[in-house]
């Protein structure tokens, strides 16, 4: 029984790590994808204010009202998608 109760806890312990890895290949993936902002297409970094982001990339073709709590906006451009918490980027996306 104790052995079992070991693995079971060793198991535990490798799972969250898994996660956090699989997010890094991921984000390195997106990284590499032709067309981000390291590959030529200009969008809003993180941390930008919405007023930056007005001011450099114009208005947005639409804006979806914030949701939840912290509130989340999103500002919808013909090319990629820019996401807010509060009135700071914290992420864009390339549209499919």
């Amino acid at each position: 029984m104790k052995l079992f109760a070991k693995l079971v806890l060793a198991a535990s312990m490798l799972l969250p790590a898994s996660g956090v890895f699989a997010e890094a290949l991921l984000m390195d993936k997106i990284a590499e994808e032709p067309g981000n902002s390291s590959a030529g297409m200009l969008r809003p970094h993180r941390y930008m204010s919405m007023h930056q982001v007005r001011g450099r990339f114009g208005e947005p073709a639409s804006i979806v009202p914030w949701v939840g709590d912290p509130p989340i906006t999103r500002w919808v451009y013909d090319d990629y998608t820019v996401y807010f918490e509060h009135d700071r980027v914290i992420h864009s996306v390339i549209n499919r």
